[in-house]
């Protein structure tokens, strides 16, 4: 585990070279993939499960996103596991990260295709698998290659690329909401030439004579664990991430449903999307450029990722109580620097409480199920609230405790400050 001490700040790593090479690499990168988790099950598939079956679209939904979401879960760990493994001239990371994203594109042509409710469940769980192949081992990237002194910046800069895909897919892709299969292609081509340039433009080493390590069935089912007492740090920062992304994605995977009935928009929740993604790509960019180097500043991450957490409740609250346009744009303005700021620190704690280095792929493929769990449980529960209460109300203040509790679960972390 990695702490951050005075002989650190010392023997600072300077950010050029290699490293400013590979920091400006991982822009784009991170932006291709998210442009297409963004405008995929934010717009294009709820419009696409919308135009089967209207009056069930939310159940349909669930199903769907629920499916998709628990391969993600089982692929990036087993993606990590594989990828540590990995031996050729290109390095262990890129030949998944290209292939990941080529698989997931001709998976992308099938959900273009697909015109019933079975149809789109399958391809859009091949997509899921495929893209998670490609994401788990570049999220390994910055535990590899990158010294832990700059990891705040890194993670600034990939939290950007994030948050700047995820919103600007959710923007693009209301531009296809008259043609999804076109939205489905454009994405698939983007992602790919992305992943594809990063590979190019910042190779990693030839590692075919390393030692190569030996893959059981007994790696592959510690593809999904690590042992939290062992590693209580890690363990803090996992159930930290489950719960803040749980009440995230709890509101934020029915936005366009909440949009039309909770905020009575109708047809025109569509076109507010955008408006919505503007506003809170703004207090994104300021809240990740800033978080990330001010952490590494401070050499302190528990504190901003605490400050994210209460954020985000925050803007929670408003819609609850206001539901108009205007308390849904003061919600995105909120949660986009609250969400902003996490991505750019928590990602850079992540990496700092991670165990062996001959595992990071993996570990970090363990600590993403805190990312995909989420996108697992919600739907479903989401969808039960919606129906049982009537509503989407309720789904704020269930939203609220968890932002709330996952803030507090990074505080008992011992090594990192």
């Amino acid at each position: 585990m990695t702490t951050t001490s005075p002989s650190d700040e010392i023997a600072r790593p300077k950010l050029r070279g290699a490293n400013l090479r590979l920091l400006i690499g991982m822009f784009p990168a991170n932006v291709g993939m998210y442009l297409l988790w963004g405008a995929i099950p934010g717009i294009l598939l709820p419009l696409q499960i919308e135009e089967i079956d209207p009056a069930n679209k939310a159940g349909n939904l669930a199903v769907v996103a629920t499916i998709g979401a628990f391969a993600a879960m089982l692929a990036q760990p087993l993606a990590g596991t594989i990828s540590d493994r990995t031996r050729t001239r290109f390095g262990r990371r890129a030949p998944w990260i290209v292939g990941g994203a080529l698989t997931g594109g001709l998976a992308l042509v099938g959900l273009a295709s697909a015109n019933t409710l079975v149809q789109i469940a399958i391809a859009w769980t091949i997509t899921q698998i495929a893209y998670n192949f490609a994401q788990g081992p570049l999220g390994a990237i910055m535990p590899d290659r990158v010294p832990a002194a700059l990891r705040g910046t890194f993670a600034a800069v990939s939290g950007l690329g994030l948050m700047l895909g995820a919103m600007g897919g959710q923007i693009a892709a209301t531009g296809f909401a008259e043609n999804i299969s076109a939205g489905y292609l454009t994405f698939a081509g983007i992602t790919l030439i992305a992943l594809t340039l990063f590979v190019l433009f910042c190779p990693d080493r030839d590692n075919r004579g390393e030692e190569r390590r030996p893959f059981s069935l007994a790696a592959l089912l510690h593809s999904f664990w690590f042992n939290p007492r062992r590693h209580p740090d890690l363990g803090w920062a996992f159930l930290g991430r489950l719960l803040l992304y749980l009440g995230y994605f709890l509101v934020s995977g029915y936005q366009l449903y909440i949009l039309q009935e909770h905020i009575g928009l109708g047809d025109d929740a569509v076109a507010f999307v955008p408006v919505l993604g503007v506003a809170a790509l703004v207090t994104t960019l300021i809240a990740t450029v800033v978080g990330g180097p001010l952490s590494d500043r401070f050499g302190r991450r528990r504190i901003f990722v605490f400050a994210a957490s209460v954020i985000c409740a925050v803007a929670l609250v408003i819609p609850w109580v206001l539901p108009t346009k205007t308390g849904m744009l003061l919600y995105a303005v909120i949660s986009g620097f609250g969400f902003g700021l996490f991505q750019a620190v928590d990602t850079a704690l992540i990496t700092e409480v991670l165990p062996a280095q001959e595992d990071f792929a993996k570990d970090i493929g363990v600590v993403n199920i805190a990312a995909t769990l989420p996108q697992v449980v919600a739907p479903g529960a989401a969808g039960a609230i919606v129906v049982a209460l009537g509503g989407y109300s309720p789904l704020f203040p269930v939203g609220i405790a968890l932002m709330l509790l996952g803030g507090l679960a990074v505080v008992p972390i011992k090594s990192v400050r």
